[in-house]
């Protein structure tokens, strides 16, 4: 029942107050992780598993010890509030929506680039949102769905492991030559830990929007994703709204082909519509797109936690 109670608060907090505007201890965390990247990096699997147990296991140790006492609960609700990214995540696909809406296509790759770790210079309007919609659906996992889980499965501890772990994959995680060997240990960790939140997302996912279509994607289109658990979680959001993601994106100066996901595309712009007001409606369309994918994130919250209280109330009355 307490961690129900820190659980509700701590999403609370985050929606009424956001993310600390500075001193966010993950992105202190970052820069710590990229300090000591920079000074101890080698081309090995074994360096970078070290790195990645001194970089996390005390953190992990000083939340359970921090956790175990009198006033533990404080110390799981700050911790759990600070690991939490609703609100900001909504705040930032916001603001790509507004810059779409008010033809500010720079504004717009720029926000976008707060989003998604690909190059955003060349997007037109229809791949600014495209890419907005991906990282709201992937967010919502990460910075969601997945932290909630870990904190009713392990507590404060299991916040702290997860997020962390999952900063290092955001990281070292990509496998660019000085990465693929290194980076190995965060992005298998990353994948086990994210398994199970990622299924149980693409399955809120499927039951907050078009619940066929979603199902059907995840079926025939998750396991061509080069993530095991983007995929599900991807796959099942674009059926769910029923947009289609994926093509081609830059990462790291390269250009990448990814498997297209979601329905068969509708055009959001009509044939017979004049080439002047074209951009304006794939705009417009855009925003609206982008506003779709956080509303549904919002609803497959609310199926979490209609499951959560049943859980709840099961185990207090039964």
């Amino acid at each position: 029942m307490t961690a129900f109670l820190v659980l509700l608060g701590a999403l609370t907090l985050d929606r009424l107050f956001g993310d600390p505007r500075r001193f966010h201890p993950l992105a202190g965390f970052g820069r710590l992780a990229q300090g000591l990247e920079r000074r101890f990096h080698a081309d090995s699997r074994l360096r970078g598993t070290l790195l990645l147990t001194v970089l996390v296991l005390p953190w992990v140790v000083l939340a359970a010890w921090a956790a175990s006492l009198a006033w533990g609960w404080i110390v799981s609700l700050l911790v759990l509030v600070l690991a939490l990214g609703w609100r900001s995540l909504d705040e930032h696909a916001e603001r790509v929506a507004v810059s779409l809406e008010q033809d500010d296509l720079d504004g717009a790759r720029a926000g976008t680039g707060m989003l998604v770790s690909r190059a955003t210079d060349e997007m037109d309007a229809d791949g600014v949102s495209r890419a907005t919609v991906e990282s709201v659906l992937e967010n919502g996992n990460d910075a969601l769905f997945a932290t909630v889980f870990w904190f009713l499965v392990a507590g404060a501890p299991g916040v702290v492991a997860y997020r962390l772990v999952n900063t290092l994959d955001a990281m070292w995680g990509y496998r660019t030559p000085r990465h693929r060997r290194f980076g190995w240990a965060a992005a298998r960790l990353d994948d086990v830990l994210n398994y199970i939140p990622a299924r149980l997302t693409a399955l809120a996912y499927a039951a907050a929007g078009r619940m066929g279509s979603a199902l059907r994607c995840w079926r025939e289109q998750a396991a061509a994703w080069k993530s095991p658990n983007a995929g599900p979680v991807m796959a099942a959001g674009a059926g769910a709204l029923g947009v289609r993601l994926g093509g081609y994106a830059y990462y790291h100066g390269r250009r990448e082909w990814r498997p297209s996901l979601g329905p068969e595309p509708v055009p959001d712009v009509a044939p017979d519509i004049a080439p002047e007001t074209a951009s304006e409606d794939v705009a417009a369309s855009g925003a609206a797109r982008i506003r779709r994918a956080m509303g549904l994130v919002d609803r497959a919250l609310a199926l979490w936690m209609a499951v959560i209280v049943i859980g709840v109330s099961f185990i207090v009355f039964a």
